[in-house]
């Protein structure tokens, strides 16, 4: 771990020290960095790649991902922590930071020497950029009914089809993608394709002009014919879609942690402004019917807290942790929009206008329920497990 040369993580074991270190030194950068610098980016829907560079030499990227690959050699809870932290300065940084742990954890898991040298490093490095492409327009929710396909050729593989609402795809250097292998045999064979953008027939639309996370940028990428060499292939032949899942629940956790880290900012502000606005001659601090509010906001943050440092746990601990990643995904966006929305009240007419950072936080937190698989698909598998659990014989 590079945190200011401080101390070193063991791949081995994480201490509550060394997650104690990388969250301050993540905290501390979210204050003195990334606050000062939202509302502009917010305005702006610019990508802040300066303040990404300063986050790579900081070594706060790749948590996860093994030392031995070029990571901080850290767990999922860690993970988690620093999430938090860095979605509490600005969310679309924290959503950046998400995309990088997903892409260069598949690559450190199933890439090989080659493509972690050429992709891995120079991703960690801060020295490329990445978009994590699975969401089609027919295909968002349901990822088994994509339509881009991949054909085995002589050489390799040629790549046709498009993907809706990619994070980076206006600025990456190079994809994963998946898409279904065109073959007779397997209907449902899948593949994720390591796809540079400079590679012919690669193109991208503009970016997209978003409710909130602005500086977080979305777009559609297409493939037209592009003529890929066989090691463009990451991971299996056929089970691309298994291998993309896979990431989801740790994905579904940093989505969690993202809404916690919005959800303690809008808490820290409305106790702010609860304190020092008046009203009848006092602080609306004193009113019951405010301080049940700040009362409701802290205890379902303690909750969505809990629930993420949980579900972060069973990942470690390589348990089937999908359900209790589905709880802590739902329970944790659900309760951040709920209360981001109570904060704006303590605020009253001025929180609704632009400029004001809890106007800001308001629609950063609504994508929360909708993207690493909406709140209602959440809903959906945290049912199927109980039901399947329930039809097994005790």
């Amino acid at each position: 771990m590079n945190v200011n040369d401080e101390q070193t993580m063991s791949n081995e074991s994480v201490s509550a020290a060394d997650r104690q270190l990388l969250q301050e030194a993540a905290t501390r950068f979210a204050r003195e960095k990334i606050q000062p610098l939202a509302a502009e980016l917010d305005r702006s829907a610019s990508f802040p790649r300066d303040l990404y560079r300063e986050m790579c030499g900081l070594g706060l990227f790749g948590v996860t991902v093994p030392q031995e690959y070029g990571g901080v050699g850290a767990d999922c809870r860690t993970y988690a922590m620093v999430m938090e932290a860095l979605a509490g300065g600005y969310a679309a940084v924290g959503d950046y930071f998400s995309l990088m742990e997903l892409v260069s954890s598949l690559l450190a898991q199933h890439g090989t020497p080659e493509q972690r040298t050429n992709y891995l490093a120079p991703l960690l490095g801060g020295e490329r950029l990445c978009a994590f492409a699975l969401t089609e327009p027919q295909a968002g929710s349901d990822l088994a009914g994509i339509s881009t396909t991949a054909r085995r050729t002589g050489t390799g593989w040629v790549l046709n089809g498009s993907k809706l609402w990619i994070q980076n795809a206006p600025v990456c250097d190079f994809a994963l993608v998946l898409a279904r292998i065109d073959t007779p045999d397997d209907p449902k064979a899948t593949g994720v394709f390591i796809v540079d953008a400079d590679r012919k027939g690669f193109s991208r639309g503009p970016a997209e002009d978003k409710m909130g996370q602005r500086a977080s940028q979305v777009g559609a990428l297409y493939f037209d014919g592009i003529e890929l060499p066989a090691h463009a292939l990451l991971g299996t032949a056929g089970k691309g879609l298994r291998t993309m899942l896979g990431a989801l629940d740790k994905g579904r956790v940093g989505m969690a942690s993202l809404a916690v880290g919005i959800h303690q900012a809008a808490l820290d502000a409305a106790l702010e402004q609860a304190l020092a606005r008046r009203q009848f001659g006092r602080p609306i601090a004193d009113f019951q019917a405010i301080q049940f509010m700040l009362a409701d906001m802290a205890k379902d943050l303690h909750a969505s807290r809990l629930l993420v440092q949980d579900a972060a746990r069973r990942l470690d601990h390589r348990e089937d942790a999908s359900q209790y990643c589905s709880i802590a995904k739902c329970f944790a966006t659900d309760a951040a929009n709920l209360h981001v929305s109570n904060a704006l009240q303590v605020f009253g007419g001025s929180g609704y206008i632009r400029g004001f950072p809890i106007e800001r936080l308001f629609r950063d937190a609504r994508i929360t329920q909708i993207y690493e698989g909406t709140n209602q698909i959440q809903r959906i598998i945290i049912a199927r497990k109980l039901m399947a659990g329930a039809a097994t014989p005790a």
